[in-house]
């Protein structure tokens, strides 16, 4: 009877432990699961994350609030860049680009200069001479200002109301085609304009008769928008040889010069 006795003990002891072990491999199992399902859940968490981020990195940058402003990279010409806006009615830039114009000013009816017009170079500005010749605006309009020294030569015109005051009502930018070292040679045809202002272009332009040094400011340089072809002698002698009044080196010119006419072809 004891070793029946016995025998049942170690069976009911070997069945405790066996329901036991089975128990804590049930346990352990369920461990496991629940930490696979964990790291599933956090894995695709992540994943949601990570590509609501890129979503809304991708509006924000192409198209949304936090869009990027496109940086203007340097031309050959290197003039500063000075943002601004246009005043009045400008001429849109695409009337003149890509085409060089002839044409041909007639001063004080006798002087008569053949020019070209670049509007590969400078668009905008002979976009806007060009328009204001078809309109008929430079003609009667004076030449107010004649520069004469050992590093400039230069005659200036267009202005509206003769004394070379800027018109508010009519002003545009960029600076174009500006040359990087300052230098405008003889025969160059360029737009006069405020100090440090690249936007305040206008209807004014100069004539340079003699290589000139105009150093850049804090917009940049003068936008260069042709070349005399013809006739440069013309105007040496009759306007730029008798000179300034008063024998000054920046003023008007002794003989009072008026546009006859601009045409353009």
């Amino acid at each position: 009877m004891a070793a029946s006795k016995n025998t049942e003990r170690e069976a009911r002891e070997a069945r405790e432990r066996l329901r036991r072990y089975n128990a804590r491999q049930a346990v352990h199992e369920s461990q496991v699961k629940r930490r696979k399902r964990d790291n599933l859940f956090a894995i695709g968490g992540i994943v949601v994350i990570a590509s609501l981020a890129a979503v809304t990195q991708i509006f924000y940058f192409n198209g949304g609030p936090g869009t990027p402003t496109a940086e203007p990279t340097a031309s050959a010409s290197a003039e500063p860049v000075t943002e601004g806006t246009n005043v009045g009615t400008v001429p849109d830039k695409s009337f003149a680009e890509g085409t060089i114009f002839t044409g041909t000013l007639v001063l004080n009816d006798t002087i008569s200069l053949g020019i070209t017009l670049d509007g590969t170079l400078a668009p905008q500005a002979v976009s806007s001479i060009a328009a204001d010749s078809l309109t008929g605006y430079y003609v009667d309009k004076t030449c107010h200002r004649l520069v004469e020294s050992p590093s400039a030569g230069l005659l200036q015109c267009g202005s509206l109301d003769g004394t070379g005051a800027t018109d508010p009502s009519y002003s545009f930018g960029p600076i174009e085609n500006a040359p990087a070292d300052g230098l405008y040679p003889a025969g160059t045809i360029a737009m006069a304009r405020a100090g440090n202002d690249a936007y305040s272009n206008g209807r004014q332009f100069f004539i340079v008769f003699a290589d000139t040094t105009l150093p850049a400011d804090t917009a940049g340089g003068y936008s260069v928008v042709g070349q005399v072809t013809s006739g440069l002698d013309e105007l040496i002698a009759q306007i730029a040889t008798p000179g300034i009044a008063d024998g000054a080196a920046d003023g008007a010119p002794v003989v009072a010069t008026t546009i006859t006419s601009l045409t353009i072809q």
